[in-house]
């Protein structure tokens, strides 16, 4: 914290440490470049992501759906300003990574090594240290 000293005016000014800044946006950037991999594979229904959504008896069309949802999640959190429009993206993603890896397991789908819980909950998880990472400037 510092203080700034004008004309008999004193005022507090919080930063945020720089270390936690870099931490942020390193976690941000990763989770920003895997979901837009992520959506961009679904959207182009490339790779595994026909699979994946078949194999739990989701019909093909979803990957549109959650890829878009996906795109523009990755937009809202990294462009700045709109701060609620935000909050709402962290938890979309949240509950988007999270309701994968519960489809899976429901459907006894765990892939090899249980990849298909633990890429969409490494996904959650990285989506919440990037939420509770957050400059003041992007919070409500």
């Amino acid at each position: 914290m510092s203080t700034i000293t004008g004309t008999g005016t004193t005022a507090k000014v919080e930063t945020q440490s720089r270390g936690k800044m870099i931490a942020y946006w390193t976690v941000t950037a990763l989770l920003a470049m895997s979901i837009t991999l992520s959506g961009i594979g679904q959207l182009m229904q490339y790779g595994g992501n026909v699979d994946l959504v078949s194999n739990i008896g989701f019909p093909l069309y979803v990957t549109y759906i959650l890829g878009s949802w996906k795109l523009l999640g990755v937009i809202a959190i990294v462009v700045p300003g709109i701060p609620r429009l935000k909050e709402w993206a962290y938890a979309g993603i949240f509950f988007l990574m999270t309701g994968a890896a519960l489809s899976h397991a429901f459907a006894n789908d765990y892939g090899d090594n249980g990849f298909n819980l633990i890429l969409p909950l490494s996904y959650a998880a990285l989506n919440i240290a990037s939420w509770a990472l957050r400059p003041r400037n992007r919070k409500l």
